[in-house]
């Protein structure tokens, strides 16, 4: 099991660090119904990274060969991963405002004042496991757990920590704002603008850095 955890923490990391989602709870937390929508993303972003994580678990049962060893379709899976990730490392680069450009920003977020606690929840099970990104790290990862050829069980802890670790980037502001109230306030503002500004380049840096171990871990399964 230590084995399925460990191909999972990268993955988790890549995830868990999604600028947008991020700014959309901080401005989720601005609105009157901050104290219901925060929880209800949150519980909608785990709902989506566990949904997809065993959708691909199930679709990927009996992925190790007889030998122990992983079928080569996972070894093929994860070089056409990487070679996706890479490419959204590209296209972020290339998007990335020049000079004191403003970054653009969803256009959902400008409707957050409107929003219920259940468009809150559609909207985090939504970026967390529809994105493209994190659709691609969510395969990805499932796929990786399921090669280690553990028990069904053990599988289960293995992406109960993924969803865990996917969850603390748009957890953390939730959890600021719950522990220090209106003094969050600030610690927030400053999160989000750091976000918004640096968002394609964290973006490039994830998706290069992941995308280039996995067509690593795909060369070396062929």
């Amino acid at each position: 099991m230590a084995d399925a955890i460990g191909q999972v923490l990268s993955f988790g990391v890549g995830v868990a660090l999604s600028p947008v989602p991020i700014i959309g709870v901080v401005l989720m937390l601005a609105t009157p119904r901050a104290r219901s929508n925060g929880p209800a993303f949150i519980a909608g972003w785990i709902l989506g990274l566990a949904v997809v994580g065993a959708l691909v678990l199930l679709a990927s049962s009996g992925v190790a060969s007889e030998q122990g060893e992983p079928a080569d379709w996972v070894s093929w899976l994860k070089l056409v991963l990487g070679v996706l990730l890479v490419a959204v490392a590209v296209k972020e680069r290339r998007s990335r405002p020049t000079d004191d450009a403003e970054p653009e920003m969803p256009k959902w977020m400008e409707a957050i004042d409107t929003f219920t606690p259940g468009k809150a929840a559609g909207f985090g099970a939504l970026l967390s496991g529809i994105n493209p990104k994190n659709l691609l790290l969510c395969v990805g990862a499932a796929a990786a757990i399921a090669q280690t050829g553990v028990s069904a069980g053990e599988q289960a802890v293995a992406l109960a920590v993924f969803v865990l670790i996917g969850t603390l980037g748009p957890g953390a502001p939730v959890a600021i704002y719950f522990a220090l109230g209106e003094r969050s306030e600030q610690i927030l503002d400053r999160l989000k603008a750091w976000m918004s500004d640096n968002n394609a380049a964290i973006m490039a840096v994830l998706c290069l850095v992941i995308g280039v171990k996995l067509i690593g871990d795909a060369i070396s399964g062929f």
